[in-house]
């Protein structure tokens, strides 16, 4: 057996679910780069996949690899970058136990991540969320479940791995309410309820039921909502929605953007955008600073602040039509 299956399994049993404890979202995602890559490297070298060695793995066929993701898979400079972040993590594993392939491990760590463009953050308004809220059948149990649901990760910004996760003993509702969870490299942590949310969640686990272990969230059957399925049911009641919310139409919304929404409503409220990043559990509050970004309110104030004395603060408008239409080409 050569170099590369043996680093590759230890990889996976030792650094990943021994060392680091990763999410089973975040195991498969390595595992799906590297059967993509594993199988392309040995059509490309007419190798079988256990025969490959580090060595056909060099930096020109890592390249090709990414460049074969981009155009002939059609994956988006993102998900390549993520793709290679992968790589790059077995690489530097694999650098500790074998210093024989040291040039060609520094070449392939070298690859630098393909620079992208960055989209705007998109949230939703009061207005959005309320006519979002309004959107599920609660006469019914699947409506009142999504209601909770969809109230829930707008108050909080829970990622939808974290909303899948949750247990019934994790929500609790005394004093101090808050909702307990684990986040991206096994952080566990508290977030606050507002009584909105806390009269919502407790009507909904007294209809719930069960076991402190059981999932928060279920199916009709008991078991864990899958990430399809949220989404399915979240566009399901986007479509409802739109009927009374016109500015719905022109949104792109997932339910990463009520996570976005939770933050942009802390960041309206004047929380500080280190508190921000605890909230939503980031690891560096420069990820925090895409709502900083992307919120005009908190750029037209921060105008206001620098305005000259004498002038009359608010936004710049030409004072002359032909210049409004200069402006607005």
């Amino acid at each position: 057996m050569t170099a590369l299956a043996p680093v590759l399994q230890a990889f996976f049993t030792d650094r990943l679910i021994a060392q680091r404890r990763a999410s089973p979202h975040t195991i498969a995602g390595y595992r799906d780069t590297f059967r993509l890559l594993v199988r392309y490297a040995a059509d490309r070298t007419g190798k079988q996949p256990s025969a490959l060695d580090l060595a056909d793995l060099d930096a020109p066929r890592i390249a090709a690899f990414l460049d074969h993701l981009e155009h002939e898979r059609g994956c988006s400079a993102r998900t390549r970058n993520w793709r290679l972040a992968a790589i790059h993590s077995l690489f530097t594993y694999a650098a500790l136990g074998h210093p024989e392939h040291a040039a060609v491990i520094q070449r392939v760590l070298a690859i630098p991540a393909k620079r992208r463009d960055h989209a705007p953050v998109t949230w939703l308004t009061d207005i959005e969320v309320n006519a979002l809220l309004a959107a599920p059948d609660r006469g019914t149990w699947c409506g009142r479940r999504d209601h909770a649901m969809i109230v829930l990760a707008v108050q909080t910004g829970l990622r939808i791995s974290e909303l899948i996760s949750l247990a019934r003993g994790d929500v609790h509702l005394g004093v101090g309410a808050h909702v307990r969870c684990m986040g991206k490299g096994r952080k566990e942590r508290a977030t606050p309820l507002t009584a909105l949310t806390v009269a919502v969640m407790r009507g909904w686990l007294a209809e719930r039921g069960g076991e402190p272990g059981d999932p928060l969230f279920p199916t009709r059957t008991g078991t864990r909502l899958s990430r399809d399925a949220i989404e399915h049911r979240l566009a399901r009641h986007l479509a409802n929605a739109r009927s009374n919310c016109p500015t719905l139409h022109g949104k792109h919304v997932t339910m990463h953007t009520l996570r976005h929404t939770a933050a942009m409503r802390l960041l309206h409220a004047g929380v500080d955008v280190a508190v921000i990043a605890l909230w939503l559990g980031h690891e560096q509050i420069a990820t925090t600073a895409i709502y900083l970004h992307a919120d005009m309110t908190q750029k037209e104030r921060a105008i206001d602040r620098v305005t000259p004395p004498g002038t009359k603060p608010g936004r710049y408008k030409p004072s002359d039509k032909l210049l409004a239409f200069l402006d607005a080409l």
